[in-house]
């Protein structure tokens, strides 16, 4: 499997005309089972700055995660370089407190206590298929306090010139045109993203918010590439126009289900996000590459 970074060259120079503002706090997650509805409510909720500070520090971390996908380490597992990269960039003394928070969730993430919530999550889980009653003909959704959730990525994004008919775009008076991304999964078995993932799978969901309708694009694909750090498998997949989740009238949502299996997954969106203008102009835009943890 070939793996590639489309944006790790171009990061800085995209950044360079971003809001600098402190990052927002995760929306917490639903406790049931995500629907459309869900999937929409987490998207509107949306955080009007985009902290650079954060794009800087975590978008140097994105190449090693790509790295460990590409070299595992020496059991055929995850390359134990990840885990010190990641320390040492959490680690400069430099970092701003809203900075380092989110490096604090990765490195958690990463270690112990991220082993010991996904033990917690998948004995929920556990618990909850135990309890559950399933009608003849019913989907398979679990219920409880083991269902599984809505799982924000890390920090909003930037798409860079996204909306080239608006002089502002949805970043206030210095947006220039360009667009505030954001990016959740969705662990299985759910019914969102359509056409729902699966146990062991889970459902990406990117937003490039103010946009027109999402348009597919071969030629220029938004990517998630993941890694799983608990079974150490890795990929690579497309996220593509969803007819269910704002095909019409936008912003533009691009979706994809990929099968991790069970596990602590890290994420890397990237790429190109294509929509289609009020005025009926194809657009394509880079996004600078945001990263995303979850428990499935």
């Amino acid at each position: 499997m070939r793996l590639n970074f489309p944006l790790t060259a171009a990061t800085v120079a995209l950044t360079a005309g971003l809001v600098v503002a402190p990052t927002a706090t995760a929306t917490a997650a639903p406790a049931s089972p995500a629907t459309f509805n869900d999937l929409a409510a987490a998207l509107s909720a949306t955080p009007k700055k985009v902290d650079r500070r954060v794009l800087d520090s975590l978008g140097a971390f994105a190449p090693a995660i790509i790295g460990s996908m590409a070299t595992p380490g020496p059991d055929g597992r995850v390359n134990p370089a990840l885990f010190a990269d990641a320390h040492r960039l959490g680690s400069d003394p430099s970092l701003s407190p809203e900075v380092r928070a989110v490096w604090q969730q990765v490195i958690d993430f990463l270690g112990e206590p991220g082993k010991r919530k996904q033990a917690a999550y998948a004995a929920q889980r556990y618990q909850a298929d135990r309890k559950k009653k399933v009608k003849p003909g019913d989907p398979e959704i679990p219920r409880g306090p083991g269902a599984p959730r809505i799982q924000e990525f890390l920090y909003p994004t930037i798409g860079i010139g996204c909306m080239p008919e608006s002089a502002t775009g949805s970043l206030g008076s210095l947006g220039g045109g360009n667009s505030l991304g954001r990016a959740l999964v969705t662990a299985g078995p759910q019914k969102a993203p359509a056409p729902g993932p699966k146990r062991g799978q889970i459902g990406y969901v990117y937003t490039s918010m103010g946009t027109g309708p999402a348009v597919n694009n071969r030629a220029r694909p938004l990517v998630a590439q993941w890694l799983n750090l608990d079974n150490g498998r890795t990929g690579i997949i497309s996220l593509r126009r969803n007819p269910k989740i704002n095909a019409t009238d936008g912003p533009g949502t691009f979706t994809a289900i990929a099968t991790t299996g069970r596990g602590r997954v890290l994420s890397v969106i990237s790429g190109d996000v294509t929509t289609k203008t009020k005025k009926k102009r194809i657009v394509s835009c880079g996004i600078v590459p945001v990263i995303g943890i979850a428990y499935v």
